[in-house]
């Protein structure tokens, strides 16, 4: 599911009564185990949120769908960010500013998530994934397409497509994995850093494009 179709969801109107109290209760649980650090399966859930089992599969049919669903409450404001800045160097530092925060609130979340993600793969890779949903991963790529969108007619279309690309490796809960697990930084030194390597790469992108246009003028020799 991507960012556009997670968004529009977001924008529908709210479900009411019973039905949407029992489905917070249970993303409400599946927040806090996954806050804990648990990747909690469905009927987990259930049992947690003290909701039968089959009840629970009919609001989430997979450990997949839940924590999709978990996910994407957890990303809240990140998925409506947009911005009209002019330059892609503005736009990656505020969505930087926008997300990192809310990542770092919610890591455990995410890391959970991952493992999940992980998990699956190594599964696939044994044949032993049977017919579990595959959790999806992918509302970075729309943002960050949104981010090189000032650099359109100013640098190739595969040029930006590899620039967000390459930003998707500064962004996202696995910049914490790195910097804070790994170099044991603080949450605001790792936004910092994570803010200069994606500031570099824009500039990078620009003087490619620079240098390219300045070949393609020189004449010929």
């Amino acid at each position: 599911m991507d960012v556009s179709r997670q968004h529009s969801e977001s924008s529908a109107p709210a479900e009411r009564g019973p039905r949407a109290r029992t489905r917070k209760l249970m993303l409400d649980t599946a927040t806090r185990l996954m806050q804990s650090g648990i990747t909690p399966s469905v009927s987990e859930v259930a049992e947690a949120a003290e909701v039968s089992r089959a009840t629970a599969y009919r609001y989430f049919p997979s450990q997949a769908a839940l924590v999709h669903a978990v996910v994407h409450e957890a990303l809240g404001p990140i998925l409506d960010w947009r911005s009209e800045a002019p330059d892609a160097l503005t736009r990656v530092g505020d969505l930087l500013a926008t997300a990192m925060p809310r990542i770092d609130e919610f890591e455990a979340t995410f890391k959970a998530a991952l493992k999940l993600s992980l998990d699956q793969w190594a599964q696939r890779q044994a044949g032993t994934l049977g017919n579990e949903p595959q959790l999806t991963r992918g509302h970075r790529v729309e943002l960050l397409r949104q981010v090189t969108v000032p650099l359109e007619g100013k640098v190739s279309a595969e040029a930006r497509e590899q620039l967000a690309q390459a930003l998707s490796l500064v962004f996202g809960v696995e910049v914490l994995v790195v910097l804070k697990d790994i170099w044991g930084l603080s949450a605001e030194r790792a936004q910092a850093v994570a803010e200069w390597a994606a500031a570099a790469l824009v500039e990078a992108a620009v003087r490619d494009a620079q240098t390219a246009a300045r070949s393609r003028a020189l004449p010929p020799a």
